[in-house]
């Protein structure tokens, strides 16, 4: 299977109703979920997967189905809020969020648009806290809980890796 059906497949999983699929090709084993079936199995904070395995490759991880091109007007959202201990050193009774993909990270919508989140912002649960642009995609990552934003871990327009702490907040 070449990327151009992996990446069709994706695409199509996102826009349907399923909420599941497993899938092996061949040395490709891709196993697509999206939010909804996670938190329907009563697991704690759940984001849309997409695992690709290769036989003798590590496994790649993204936000399959997580988010939509820009402006298609269909953000689905990714979330994900870990406790601290989790995400590196962080303060008492902080949380860290991470980065669900390896993507480039935005503060802002466009490079002229101001933040959407500043050390101190009070963000309310499914409140975009950056934009994460892997593949030509912007996904959205909002607060899965109202919270504070404690710290910015990130720089505007770094690559940050798969389980990279992006935001140390404080829930209220």
């Amino acid at each position: 299977m070449d990327d151009k059906n992996l990446l069709a497949i994706i695409e199509k999983f996102g826009t349907s109703s399923i909420a599941e699929l497993e899938l092996s090709d061949g040395s490709i084993h891709l196993v697509l979920r999206k939010e909804a079936a996670l938190r329907g199995r009563g697991e704690g904070t759940a984001i849309a997967t997409t695992s690709v395995e290769k036989q003798g490759a590590p496994a790649l991880s993204s936000a399959g189905s997580a988010g939509v091109a820009s402006g298609s007007g269909h953000d689905q959202g990714v979330h994900l809020g870990l406790p601290a201990h989790e995400g590196g050193a962080t303060a008492a009774g902080t949380e860290v969020i991470t980065s669900p993909i390896v993507a480039t990270f935005y503060r802002s919508p466009s490079p002229d648009a101001p933040p959407f989140v500043e050390i101190g912002s009070k963000v309310k649960a499914g409140q975009t806290l950056c934009i994460l642009e892997a593949m030509k995609m912007m996904n959205h990552l909002e607060a899965e809980f109202d919270c504070e934003i404690v710290a910015i871990k990130a720089q505007n327009g770094d690559l940050v890796e798969y389980g990279q702490a992006l935001f140390e907040v404080k829930r209220l």
